[in-house]
């Protein structure tokens, strides 16, 4: 997930605020998040605000998922045409008075340049872009910019778009607009796709930073590394992202990859091109906890310890640092990531003193100004504490820019509609989107290996609308081929009204029908994630 849109807007990539604050939300606006298969506790609690009557709930997203039936507004728009739907829910505030003045006035900076922009963006102007009714754009505008206490939430239904980073600055335009950041219960919320995604960005698991976001292009934050890890001579240019690693392998630019707890060759887009990539390689390391797809390439694997097999610390969701403790010894020759790390840098020549866990993550809280008043100790005394944590006595943050911004003002980005890279033509009339079911999680390395599982979601499917079902001829069930420009795959039919009239919905845990030998690998150019959610495809029958 990019936290690009996020940082340029008011110097965060995080989740601004608490999940306990979803209880006191007066209106909660879900898109690009099917929230109940994808982040089914945090459901849970936009559930039971609705229904106790404390929230409204608004939610844009092309299918009909589990949370629309909560909702008192679905906003069902056109996949890739988020940012003309919340430029026009913008313009709708605007235009009625119904933004926070004092609020843009003293804390924002940017809003006339925005303003301009949006005076196109009319509910009559979105309707035929988005397909929204201009009615239900406006209703919408209304109830979330009537709230005085008003929160976004949203997923990879936003991020994995070409304009992934305009995406996320709209809708930081929007709650800015309204005065939702920096207060309790509002804000601007991604849910990560993955436990301990938040946690890795922290560390430093990006190409362009050190631990904390601190830019590997600051000569005052290579200064200090280098003098913490005794080298010299730190890199001062951003590296590549993973999405630029497998490209350059198959141009040959990179000629081996230490590839760790990742399946490329079924999450990343255009399977096939990843496959010739990686078999480009002179070498390629794969570290984890079963041999998944990937890893039957390697030239080694590492056996690596799961969660439930070591000891160390989670940053969730919400920005909260968890202890982890290890319950069983791991299997065979399993170890833990940090150890066979620390073995590998020693017999490349540089020692790492490490002992623990404990060591490591004392070593970053010492260097990271947000993490520096955690520790194990208080972990372990008070349980999880929200970054940033300045100083030991410091409680932790629930919410995030309560008096200022990081970098100051908060701000606006003028930001024009740009249509998805790959739309529908008469020889591949649908648009394909892609995402997750419930019952399995990402590539299907764990859930795939459980019975239960996979007894109540044995195969993937194609969600197929009724009408487009009739119109190609095709029953539930019936196994059908999926192509696109990139490649094909044949999966069983699911006849719904869930996916919208043109739009067909693969999930990509299935590697029998893998949805990413279809998905189009084009980026966003800021946050180089690819267009997972949209790319144009034909479905025909089989013989």
């Amino acid at each position: 997930m990019t936290v690009a849109g996020l940082a340029a807007a008011f110097g965060s990539g995080a989740m601004t605020n608490s999940l306990a604050e979803i209880a006191d939300s007066e209106v909660l606006f879900l898109t690009g998040t099917n929230t109940t298969e994808n982040h089914p506790v945090i459901a849970i609690k936009m559930k039971q605000a609705v229904t106790k009557g404390t929230a409204k709930l608004i939610v844009a997203d092309p299918r009909a998922i589990d949370m629309t039936r909560f909702a008192q507004i679905w906003l069902r728009h056109v996949p890739g045409t988020d940012v003309a739907l919340i430029n026009g829910l913008m313009h709708v505030i605007i235009e009625e008075g119904l933004y926070d003045e004092e609020y843009v006035r003293n804390r924002t900076e940017g809003f006339e340049e925005m303003k301009e922009v949006l005076q196109r963006y009319t509910p009559e102007f979105v309707e035929g872009i988005a397909g929204v009714p201009k009615d239900d754009l406006r209703k919408a505008a209304r109830l979330y910019a009537g709230a005085q206490r008003a929160a976004i939430f949203y997923a990879m239904g936003i991020t994995q778009h070409v304009t992934g980073t305009d995406n996320v600055k709209s809708l930081a335009n929007l709650a800015m607009l309204c005065g939702n950041v920096g207060i309790e219960s509002g804000g601007v919320n991604p849910l990560r796709g993955q436990n301990n995604v938040q946690g890795a960005c922290d560390l430093g698991a990006l190409p362009n930073v050190f631990p904390a976001y601190q830019q590997v292009a600051n000569a005052d934050a290579r200064k200090k590394f280098e003098a913490a890890w005794k080298v010299s001579a730190l890199p001062d240019r951003p590296g590549l992202t993973v999405t630029e690693m497998i490209p350059a392998a198959a141009r040959g630019d990179i000629k081996a990859l230490y590839i760790m707890g990742e399946n490329p060759l079924m999450s990343d887009a255009d399977l096939k091109h990843v496959e010739e990539g990686l078999k480009n390689l002179a070498f390629l390391v794969v570290q984890d906890i079963f041999l998944t797809e990937t890893a039957q390439l390697a030239d080694v694997v590492l056996p690596a310890a799961c969660f439930a097999e070591k000891d160390g610390t989670f940053t969730n969701t919400e920005r909260r640092v968890q202890r982890v403790r290890k319950g069983v010894e791991p299997p065979g020759q399993a170890r833990t990531d940090w150890e066979i790390i620390t073995d590998l840098a020693a017999r490349l020549g540089y020692g790492m003193r490490y002992r623990s866990a404990e060591d490591i993550f004392a070593e970053f809280c010492e260097l990271t100004p947000s993490y520096a008043g955690i520790s194990y100790k208080r972990l372990e005394k008070e349980g999880g504490i929200q970054w940033p944590c300045p100083n030991p006595k410091h409680p932790g943050t629930p919410y995030l820019h309560k008096d200022k911004f990081v970098r100051g003002k908060g701000l606006f980005h003028a930001i024009e509609f740009i249509p998805p890279a790959e739309l529908p033509d008469k020889e591949y009339p649908l648009i394909l989107t892609t995402g997750r079911v419930l019952y399995h999680y990402h590539t299907g390395s764990m859930t795939r290996r459980d019975d239960g599982l996979n007894f109540r979601c044995p195969e993937g499917h194609v969600e197929v609308h009724p009408v487009d079902a009739m119109e190609l001829g095709v029953a539930e069930g019936e196994r059908v081929r999926v192509a696109s420009r990139r490649g094909r795959i044949e999966i069983p039919v699911m006849v719904t009204s869930k996916s919208p009239q043109g739009t067909v919905f693969i999930p990509f845990h299935f590697f029998e029908a893998a949805a990413n030998r279809l998905t189009n690998p084009v980026l966003d150019p800021i946050g180089k994630i690819p267009e997972y959610k949209v790319c144009a495809v034909k479905v025909e029958k089989l013989g």
